[in-house]
């Protein structure tokens, strides 16, 4: 019988084991400080909302946000669909267009269509050779119902960095808002969501 071989290990984009730096930071939250941080009548409950705090703190300085620009969800797929959701909620009333990308994350792609069941109108844009969306076939697309375009910054699958800052000011200039899926990206470049002109920005 062959001995089986340690395999090699190529997504860490996708699932990645947890940075022993992280690890060290969050053990005594599961056994030492295990209160509830949105109670704050007890020492536990504070110490757990100083390091929710402190996290958000430190998210915001990430990406060049302010911290209550910051929402904590179970991971960027959540984020995503709260994102478009809401949007869609909030929005629909003036427009009920939305764009992206035919090479999003399944996130988007998801929620689009679900989005489609409930009356939007979705418009795929096409990529080139390279990954890279047209910069013209997007200003074609954009109209006055247009409340959304959603674009992500680096691909999950190939790599591929989409010029965001030059897409938001396509999008802007429509008083559109732009959502980028920065989950590949955070952590790997720097990110400022005023310099590149980011509405929503979803990462993990």
């Amino acid at each position: 019988m062959t001995e089986l071989k340690q395999p090699y290990y190529f997504d860490n984009n996708a699932t990645t084991p947890i940075d022993e730096r992280v690890l060290k930071t969050m053990l005594p939250f599961f056994n030492t400080y295990y209160g509830n941080a949105s109670s704050t009548t007890h020492v536990q409950g504070i110490t757990a909302r100083h390091a929710v705090e402190e996290a958000r703190l430190k998210t915001a300085q990430l990406i060049n946000a302010e911290e209550n620009e910051i929402i904590f969800t179970s991971g960027a797929t959540e984020a995503i669909n709260i994102a478009l959701k809401s949007v869609w909620e909030n929005y629909s009333k003036y427009g009920k267009h939305i764009i992206t990308v035919k090479t999003e994350h399944k996130a988007v792609l998801d929620t689009c269509l679900y989005l489609e069941k409930r009356g939007a109108e979705i418009t795929y844009l096409n990529v080139d050779a390279e990954g890279l969306i047209n910069l013209d076939e997007l200003k074609d697309k954009m109209h006055d119902r247009t409340i959304l375009v959603a674009v992500m910054h680096a691909n999950n699958e190939t790599g591929v960095i989409q010029p965001i800052e030059e897409i938001s000011k396509i999008v802007h200039q429509y008083n559109c808002l732009l959502l980028t899926d920065a989950t590949q990206s955070a952590g790997k470049q720097m990110l400022d969501v005023n310099e590149l002109g980011i509405d929503l920005l979803c990462l993990s």
